[in-house]
């Protein structure tokens, strides 16, 4: 299983926004072949502090992630909400097997 977890950092004012944004992304990505879990999670401590866990099947289920549409437009319309640059950190899933 090929995972990534992406840290984000979302800019005052832009929380709600990029909730939203987030919440569009997510629907269609649980849809996409391949996909395992799309979890977006929020600091409790920190509302601007995201972390999305992204398990897909293979690492290819993983790049076509990238060049979906709502993949593309997320990245767009959340690129100036980003109080700084997102940082993806690849994992290799070993439990649960699949």
């Amino acid at each position: 299983m090929h995972v990534t977890l992406v840290h984000v950092s979302v800019k005052p004012g832009c929380v709600d926004a990029f909730i939203e944004a987030t919440r569009l992304n997510h629907e269609a990505s649980i849809m996409e072949p391949g996909n395992q879990r799309f979890d977006v999670l929020q600091k409790p401590d920190d509302a601007a502090a995201f972390l999305i866990y992204e398990a897909y099947a293979s690492e290819n289920n993983a790049k076509a992630h990238k060049k979906t549409d709502h993949y593309l437009l997320w990245r767009e319309t959340v690129a100036d909400m980003m109080a700084k640059p997102r940082e993806g950190e690849p994992f290799t899933g070993l439990y649960p097997e699949r």
